[in-house]
């Protein structure tokens, strides 16, 4: 009775770990300024900004697509040029090296085991990086099995969007908006596109402003 109730357990987690694997946010921390006129069929063309932008080519050509589509949703059209656009709009992007960041937490051997009162929702002890989704959780490997302290690394990595629209030919400011957030990813074409979906949402805000916005991230896209 006891393995079937462990197997049920381990089938249970592992079935918990493929969800939690799809429900992952990002929590992003955003500023705007504006001065943006309603739309009124106003033209627009995307150009490479700082940061890893700056050399244009196909990764930013995706990432100016998802841009373009955000504005023409709210009533801005594409120019056919930079030149012929009302509207220039800036986006730069980045993402640093990342951090290790290192917690320590007793184990369930110390707190007088796993379960109702010791490890589990419920429990002062529980530690969410180690419950549902973890890839030590319930595993033979788990560190809490030994009754000693249990440590916890991981990297965290900033990323960064910024979003300039100037008025052609004057240069004159219309919007300036930046999105940041900390993730335990560096890749691009996953916080890019969750950056870009939360320095849109309420757009374009209130001016001076900041905001924090969860996205759900999103599978990266294909070809």
């Amino acid at each position: 009775m006891r393995i079937k109730k462990i197997s049920a357990a381990l089938a249970l987690a592992a079935a918990t770990i493929g969800l939690s694997a799809c429900a992952e946010n990002i929590n992003a921390r955003v500023t705007r300024y504006s001065a943006m006129p309603a739309a009124q069929g106003q033209t627009f063309a995307v150009i490479p900004g700082a940061g890893m932008a700056a050399n244009g080519g196909l990764e930013f050509q995706r990432y100016a697509g998802i841009v373009a589509q955000q504005l023409a949703a709210r009533g801005y059209s594409p120019a056919a040029d930079p030149r012929s656009a009302n509207m220039v709009v800036q986006l730069g992007y980045g993402v640093d090296n990342g951090q290790v960041r290192v917690t320590s937490y007793p184990s369930p051997g110390s707190i007088g085991g796993w379960g109702y009162g010791g490890w589990g929702y419920g429990s002062p002890f529980y530690y969410p990086r180690y419950g549902w989704g973890s890839p030590f959780y319930m595993g033979w490997s788990d560190p809490f099995w030994y009754g000693r302290d249990s440590i916890d690394s991981y990297v965290e990595y900033h990323s960064q969007i910024d979003l300039h629209i100037r008025q052609n030919g004057t240069n004159a400011p219309l919007f300036d908006g930046r999105a940041q957030a900390r993730s335990e990813t560096n890749r691009l074409d996953v916080v890019v596109p969750s950056l870009i979906e939360a320095i849109f949402t309420g757009f374009p805000g209130r001016s001076g402003e900041t905001v924090k916005i969860t996205i759900p991230t999103r599978p990266p896209a294909r070809g």
